[in-house]
This record gives C-alpha cells, sequence and structure tokens, in this order.
C-alpha cells in the first residue's frame, strides 16, 4: 500500500468518524434496524434453504420479530403498571418506617444526625400525579404530547425502523456482495478473512449477549418474585438488561431490590434472599450462561467494556452506546492482528 493510499484509508476512516458525530442524534433508528437486520438474516438463509424466495422468508422473519415484540409489550406494560401502581399505594407505610424505624436505628447505630422528614406531601404529589397520568402509556403519551418536536421524532423513529429493517434484511446478502466488490482486488481476501471474524465476534456479542441479558433479566425476576418484592419484574428486567456492563446490572439490582426488600418488610432476613437471588444469577451467568451463549470470542476485559461504553456515551451520545461494544469488539480483532503481525516483523526481532 503506498503512502497515497494510507492517506486516503486515513481521510475515508476520519470523514466517516466526523459525520457519524454530526449525524448522531438521528443515526439510532438506523443503528437499530441493522442491528435488527444482522440478527435476522441468519434466519432468513436458513428459510432460504428450504427453497422460499428471499422476500418471502425475509416477510416471515419480520412478522416474527413484530409479533415477538407485540407481545412483550402487551405483557410487559400491565406487569409494570401493577407493580408501579403497588409501589405507590404503599409509600405512606415505608415512609412511616423510615421515619420510626430506620432514621433513628442510623442515628443510633453510626452516630447520625439524620432528623425525620415530612413525606406525607412527597407522597400525595407522586400518587396525584400517577392517577392524573393514568399509567405507564397515557404518561408516556402525555409527556411527549408536552413537546411536538419530540413526539415527532418519536413517530418517525417507529415507522422508520421497521421500514428499513424489512429493506435492509431484504437487501443484506446483495448489500454485502456489492461492498465485497468493491474493494481492491489485491486485499479482497485480507479483507474478508478479517470481516469473517468481525462477523463471529459481533455474533457472539449480539445474539449471545442478548440472551444472556434476557435469561437474567428472567432469573432475577422470577427469584425476586418468589422472595415476594412487589417490584420483581421491574428491578429484575431492569439488572438483566445492565448487565452488559460488568457488574452495572448486579449492582443496581442488589441496592434496589435490597432497599425495596427493607422497605417492604421491614427486616434483614429478606435482605439475605435478595443477595441469594443474585449470587445464583452470578453463578449461573458466570457457569452457564456466558460460556454456553457467548463463549470466548470476544474477551474484552470489564475495564475495557467500561470504557468503551461510557467513551462511547460521551463522544456520539445514545447512538455512541448502542455502537461502543460492537466496535471495540471490532477494534479487539484488528488488534489481534496488529499483534501477530508485530510479533513477525523485523522489529520485533530487534529487541
Amino acid at each position: 500500500m503506498t503512502d497515497s493510499q494510507k492517506w486516503l484509508l486515513f481521510s475515508i476512516t476520519g470523514l466517516a468518524a466526523w459525520l457519524t458525530y454530526l449525524l448522531a442524534p438521528i443515526l439510532t433508528p438506523f443503528v437499530v434496524s441493522m442491528t435488527l437486520a444482522y440478527l435476522g438474516d441468519p434466519l432468513t438463509d436458513r428459510l432460504e434453504r428450504y427453497r422460499l424466495s428471499r422476500t418471502l422468508a425475509v416477510t416471515l422473519v419480520f412478522l416474527a420479530m413484530t409479533l415477538i415484540f407485540v407481545l412483550i409489550l402487551l405483557w410487559l406494560v400491565p406487569q409494570l403498571e401493577r407493580q408501579i401502581g403497588h409501589f405507590i399505594d404503599s409509600l405512606p407505610a415505608y415512609a412511616q418506617f423510615l421515619n420510626e424505624s430506620a432514621i433513628p436505628w442510623l442515628n443510633r447505630r453510626f452516630n447520625f444526625d439524620v432528623r425525620p422528614f415530612d413525606t406525607q406531601a412527597l407522597v400525595e404529589l407522586i400518587k396525584s400525579h400517577w392517577q392524573s397520568a393514568g399509567g405507564v402509556a397515557q404518561s408516556l403519551l402525555r409527556s411527549l404530547s408536552h413537546s411536538g418536536g419530540m413526539l415527532l421524532g418519536w413517530l418517525m423513529n417507529l415507522l422508520l425502523v421497521p421500514v428499513v429493517t424489512f429493506y435492509l434484511l431484504r437487501d443484506w446478502d446483495s448489500l454485502m456482495a456489492k461492498l465485497y466488490n468493491l474493494l481492491p482486488r489485491r486485499i479482497a481476501p485480507n479483507v474478508a478473512e478479517l470481516t469473517g471474524e468481525f462477523d463471529t465476534v459481533l455474533s457472539a456479542f449480539l445474539r449471545g449477549q442478548f440472551y444472556v441479558m434476557l435469561a437474567l433479566g428472567t432469573i432475577y425476576s422470577v427469584g425476586l418474585a418468589l422472595v415476594g418484592i412487589d417490584l420483581a419484574l421491574l428491578i429484575g428486567m431492569t439488572s438483566g438488561l445492565l448487565s452488559f456492563v460488568p457488574y452495572l446490572g448486579t449492582a443496581i439490582g442488589i441496592f434496589s431490590a435490597s432497599l425495596a426488600a427493607l422497605l417492604q418488610f421491614q427486616d434483614t432476613v429478606h435482605l439475605l434472599w435478595v443477595l441469594a437471588v443474585f449470587g445464583v444469577g452470578q453463578v449461573l451467568e458466570g457457569s452457564v450462561l456466558t460460556p454456553l451463549l457467548v463463549g470466548d470470542k470476544i474477551g474484552l476485559h470489564p475495564v475495557a467494556v467500561i470504557f468503551a461504553v461510557l467513551a462511547g456515551g460521551q463522544l456520539f451520545g445514545f447512538i455512541g452506546i448502542l455502537l461502543a461494544l460492537p466496535i471495540a469488539s471490532m477494534i479487539m480483532v484488528v488488534l489481534r492482528h496488529a499483534h501477530d503481525w508485530y510479533k513477525d516483523s523485523d522489529f520485533y526481532s530487534l529487541t
């Protein structure tokens, strides 16, 4: 590769990063659509082996994905609304426990000077807003209606995601073939090999990690429900979905579940059961879920994962958080090849 070609490649990479930064606010539906198309392409290819046309296979996969999403939404929203409503109804009892038991114990045990606070006004304010909003769905719609631009943005995203997903899924193989044909013939085999490794790592992350997150959310939700936590589904699924960042989902889950158990049951026995639920989840994740569903193909250090998520969010906002770990996984593949090249180079032999 000549110096001019290297500078051209560097310029194209910099231009792509600059455009990503500028277009970050509108890229979210396209990134979501690309992810869904990438996840659905293997199943579409498998259906094509049964002599289905590409369009028919894409239609079946698209309808299945839509049906699963709608069923989950129809089940999840009422459950969350019921649990949050029950929690709000129990706020006066929780406030009484804090003022009469928890705060006096903290003052005696740690020599604090925390004074009981008047929670009645806060409880009434939360209950009045919740009742006037009418629940999760109406509260979301009402908050969106206050801003016409926000509402328009949500509607555009809702319309764009399924449309873009369908067309990307239908044309995925042809798009990949056209991109391959654009490559210089001398480097095309090497790029294809590198792309194959990218695909292995990304599929392990996107598909495997998604299943791990879903499994952990289910384990935490069921476990906390057996303990008797009112907000079991909300806390469990939130902890599971945040588990892609090492220790973040577990830390948030333990803290929120322990606080909920302490307020609800007002004893320490249920705190032990909460710790047992998350302990079982962590053991299953490390010994069963991650080795079975993800494997050792990604190999990102936990510190690297945390840094990638924070850096992506700082540079590109929410779209950066979505892209942080897939890009970090791809960079890891490039660094692995660079390391092999360095070990085989004359420069390494000089040391």
